[in-house]
């Protein structure tokens, strides 16, 4: 069928519905970029990938003339559609509401989220520890036993004053000899030479003897159990635990706005690849990326030292993006559902995916 002319698509009632394609009667010019699984390059330089197939299949189907052309990120490649340098771009372009401002889209061809990676290698202990030292939990609970030990100085001084030497003298010297005893008191390290002797100050001193010991055990066994967990889990297990650690992304991509919208810090990196490799390095914690594309990487490079988590998130689809007000939208949208009910894209999914797909 040559290019301008109609093509048909059959609905669910049987009946036939024209579909103009109004492709330009030319070779069409599809602009593209490295992003496995879904667009590469094979050994002799021929572009291959799951979107790469379905745009082929499009093609066949629509009688369309093209030829590639290559773009080194999708930024480039979003605005170069813009401007009409390419009639569209096909790779693993995710649709976002900025890139839809620039272009048009036809509806997803694949349906998907971004996925964390991150590293096999064992986590340092002692980094742990002082992870776990200036975190907000520990600091705030140890600034909480220390104020209840400040009053609990205070209330024995109060008791004491008058009827013990050992708390006497001046406000300056009775209070530090009171709060000193607290402290020891409460870590247990009190020699006995000294103490409360009068009845509130004992019964203060008992409660408090109780209720530190109890308090610092239940301290030192959360903080115990937390730094297991932690070696034995890793640092990062979904994106609740983003905000505590080091996170990296692929700058300009889909996951930054993710990462902006929830204020979380990040290192942006050029490329998958950088950010792998300095995820291998431990120069960061997690990366963030398209899951499919995070897979194919880790699994292609980093197999023994990188893994990528399985919980899915902040749902995104891969579309073809086209130039505003393109003409041919319509029959694109048309292809792409008839293409990807079909047998033969599950099996291409598969094929480069894996069960996971």
């Amino acid at each position: 069928m040559p290019c301008g002319q109609r093509a048909t698509a059959q609905e669910p009632s049987g009946v036939v519905q024209p579909v103009e394609p109004d492709f330009p009667h030319r070779e069409l010019v599809v602009g593209t970029k490295e992003a496995p699984p879904f667009a590469m390059k094979d050994s002799d330089g021929e572009w291959t990938g799951i979107s790469i197939e379905l745009w082929r299949r499009i093609a066949e189907r629509l009688h369309l003339k093209f030829r590639f052309e290559q773009e080194p990120d999708v930024q480039s490649l979003i605005a170069a559609t813009a401007r009409g340098r390419y009639d569209l771009s096909i790779a693993a372009i995710t649709i976002t509401a900025e890139r839809e401002r620039k272009v048009d889209f036809t509806q997803p061809f694949y349906n998907t989220g971004l996925g964390i990676a991150v590293s096999n290698n064992s986590i340092s202990l002692w980094r742990e520890i002082g992870r776990t030292m200036v975190s907000f939990g520990f600091l705030q609970a140890a600034a909480a036993l220390i104020g209840i030990s400040l009053l609990v100085g205070f209330l024995i001084w109060l008791f004491e004053r008058k009827h013990n030497e050992d708390f006497g003298g001046g406000a300056a010297t009775g209070l530090g000899a009171s709060i000193w005893w607290s402290a020891e008191a409460m870590t247990q390290a009190s020699t006995g030479y000294r103490g409360p002797k009068t009845l509130p100050g004992r019964i203060l001193a008992i409660v408090w003897m109780v209720v530190s010991i109890i308090t610092i055990a239940v301290f030192t066994a959360s903080v115990t159990s937390a730094l297991t967990t932690r070696q034995m889990r890793g640092l990062v297990n979904s994106a609740d635990d983003l905000p505590m650690v080091r996170v990296g992304a692929v700058a300009g991509s889909a996951s930054i706005g993710f990462l902006d919208s929830e204020r979380l810090k990040h290192n942006d990196f050029k490329t998958l690849q950088d950010g792998l490799k300095a995820l291998d390095t431990g120069k960061i914690d997690a990366f963030v990326y398209d899951k499919p594309l995070l897979t194919w990487m880790a699994g292609q490079q980093f197999a023994r030292s990188i893994q990528v988590l399985d919980p899915l998130f902040d749902a995104q689809g891969y579309g073809i993006a086209m130039p505003r007000g393109a003409p041919f939208r319509k029959s694109l949208d048309v292809a792409i559902l008839e293409i990807t009910r079909d047998e033969a894209w599950k099996q291409t999914l598969f094929r480069y995916l894996g069960e996971k797909y």
